[in-house]
């Protein structure tokens, strides 16, 4: 078993167009990992240079937000649901 993971609208090109995926590993660094093996070009979208969370994404795991967890540390369990949630700006006043 694994973890389901939500894929937004807007990253879904990056990942073969799905909207749900059963993703495995024990973190969420792990996740991302074996995510962004699958699907390399998602990796710009989903981490800076060095590795870490890029700044305008947000991950949930069950509702909780990583950044308050562990972030990529964060512990990941079977039947977990994990939300991936890219920052949204712009628009005039």
């Amino acid at each position: 078993m694994a973890a389901v993971l939500r894929v937004p609208t807007v990253l879904r090109p990056a990942m073969g167009n799905n909207a749900v995926l059963e993703v495995e590993g024990s973190t969420i660094g792990e996740v991302l990992a074996r995510l962004t093996e699958t699907y390399p070009t998602s990796r710009v979208q989903l981490l800076d240079a060095d590795g870490s969370l890029h700044r305008f994404l947000n991950v949930y795991v069950n509702d909780d937000d990583v950044r308050y967890l562990g972030g990529l540390d964060t512990p990941v369990t079977d039947h977990d649901e994990i939300t991936l949630l890219p920052a949204v700006a712009g628009g005039s006043q």
